[in-house]
């Protein structure tokens, strides 16, 4: 009999520990393994030593232990920063592969190079890179774990990245739809929240889509204090049932299914006066508020949750009197919550089946739902001549590969409909984004060291001076493209540090969100 250890033997201390003998069983003879190879076992017995044998066991109990490691939340990311140094100097050729979700590649980088794994598990640095490139495949592949070149390791999506924050803020982040849905498919949490001085703290995956689709281009240009507040909560909800919304609302109405505590987290918004928020989880999760869903995590017992929310409301009026005169969004929120409780049913079918219809059409529907529950809008309405993307310069060819599904942009002089080309395989929301997301003032990336502006919205003054980030920051999410527009005070406010240089996130992690930027900047000149 010999005990195996890491001084006798080629092995590593972590395979020479598995592989250490402890007696024989009984069953091998000379020369020979135990014929019972239970994985289950820490140890495995041999008579004498067999480094071939000792080895394939070795690989089979690593196997065997990578794939019973439980998808639980992990807070903080526990991966050493040697790997994450590794992972940084394999992005380039990374980031080529995810571009064409190429699984092989994938799969032969992650068995040739380190970085990417750690501790017997896919690193979630991996897998937040992963999410950004949309790469369906690959997220697969990595999140299911069978593939022999992973060795039985697989992603955990419950593991926070050393950015702060998980897997699924980034899938909500790029509203991604489908990769949310594979996430969830795979054990994703959506209650969990971000954590460090490296993003806004305390932010659920549900108000990253939520903050983040407050930045529609649709909204800014059509929104103003100075409008009645019936005027502003009519045309906020013509506008959320408008056919260029759906991919956001799609994705508020996923990540709210599977929220705790819906109400209170609306009821949040209404106390903070954020009208705009308010009405987007409203019009998005009606289902799942009214308690008419599937999922019966977000409702309490069988009390529908408009009802609550309207308890709520009367009381803290009643409590006030002199805030509700004075408060225009607090009358507006009011408002919307009526409007919603009533027509919400009828909207919500709407928008998802009708994504190839003109502004005008979509618009007079809407009135007449609207009309036909007793909401009358009286003032001028939107005018379809300003519901304009950014102006993206986009080539044919990244044209072609970045198209979404098919959806119908209205011509502003004779109303025609263009379609967009579809993708052969999945689609990209990167497009969608482009055209009416500012994804560069997006909630998750507030703090980032490095920000990337496109040619068509130069970067504020307060960008390049830190002596006014601070007066920028504060109006996150209120401003247009080119410069704060600090007019859409009904939109809320974004709160961020008060001191004028805030930690932010380490130059590989911008560096590492901005690759993606930077190319589509390059594409669009």
């Amino acid at each position: 009999m010999l005990e195996i250890s890491a001084s006798s033997t080629p092995l590593g201390k972590k395979e020479a520990a598995l592989a250490a003998c402890h007696g024989d069983n009984g069953k091998g003879g000379e020369g020979a393994i135990a014929d019972d190879m239970d994985l289950s076992r820490p140890f495995l017995v041999v008579k004498n030593l067999d480094y071939k044998k000792i080895l394939e066991w070795s690989r089979m109990r690593s196997a065997f232990v990578a794939k019973s490691i439980p998808k639980d939340i992990i807070i903080p990311d526990p991966t050493p920063k040697w790997v994450c140094d590794a992972f940084s100097k394999i992005v380039p050729r990374l980031g080529l592969i995810l571009e064409k979700d190429n699984v092989q590649c994938f799969l032969r980088l992650f068995e040739s190079e380190e970085g990417m794994h750690w501790d017997l598990s896919i690193t979630s640095q991996t897998l937040t890179y992963i999410v950004i490139h949309n790469a369906l495949r690959c997220a697969r592949v990595v999140l299911v774990g069978k593939a022999p070149k992973l060795h039985g390791m697989h992603a955990n999506p419950n593991c926070m990245n050393p950015y702060g924050y998980f897997p699924l803020h980034e899938a909500a982040e790029r509203f991604s739809v489908d990769m949310i849905k594979l996430l969830f498919r795979h054990g994703a949490i959506a209650n969990v929240r971000t954590v460090g001085n490296k993003v806004i703290e305390n932010l659920l995956p549900l108000q990253v889509a939520v903050e983040n689709t407050c930045l529609h281009k649709y909204l800014e240009d059509n929104l103003s204090p100075i409008q009645d507040h019936q005027d502003y909560a009519y045309n906020l909800i013509h506008l959320l049932c408008l056919p260029e919304m759906k991919i956001f609302l799609d994705t508020v109405r996923l990540l709210a299914a599977e929220t705790d505590n819906l109400v209170d987290e609306i009821w949040s918004y209404i106390k903070d006066e954020k009208v705009v928020q308010t009405a987007v989880l409203l019009l998005a999760a009606q289902g799942q508020i009214r308690g008419n869903h599937p999922s019966k995590r977000n409702i309490s017992g069988k009390q529908n949750g408009f009802e609550v929310i309207m308890g709520r409301m009367v009381e803290l009026y009643q409590n006030s009197h002199k805030q509700l005169v004075e408060s225009i969004a607090l009358k507006c929120t009011y408002l919307l919550v009526r409007i919603i409780s009533h027509t919400g049913e009828v909207l919500d079918p709407y928008i998802k089946d009708h994504s190839e219809v003109p502004h005008a059409e979509v618009l007079e529907h809407v009135s007449s739902i609207l009309k036909d529950s007793g909401f009358c809008p009286t003032g001028k309405g939107i005018d379809v001549r300003n519901l304009r993307p950014y102006d993206c310069k986009i080539s044919g060819e990244l044209h072609a590969k970045d198209a979404t599904k098919t959806v119908t942009k209205t011509s502003h002089a004779a109303g025609k409909k263009v379609l967009r080309k579809k993708r052969a395989s999945g689609w990209d929301p990167d497009y969608t984004r482009r055209l009416f997301f500012p994804y560069w003032r997006s909630i998750l990336g507030a703090r980032c060291l490095v920000k990337v502006y496109p040619s068509h919205a130069p970067a504020p003054a307060s960008e390049l001076d830190p002596e006014h980030f601070n007066s920028w920051s504060g109006s996150l999410g209120n401003g247009s493209s080119q410069s704060p527009n600090h007019n859409l005070e009904l939109l809320g406010r974004t709160q961020l540090p008060t001191s004028n240089h805030p930690q932010r996130r380490p130059f590989g992690t911008a560096a590492f969100r901005g690759t993606t930027a930077a190319t589509t900047t390059t594409a669009r000149n």
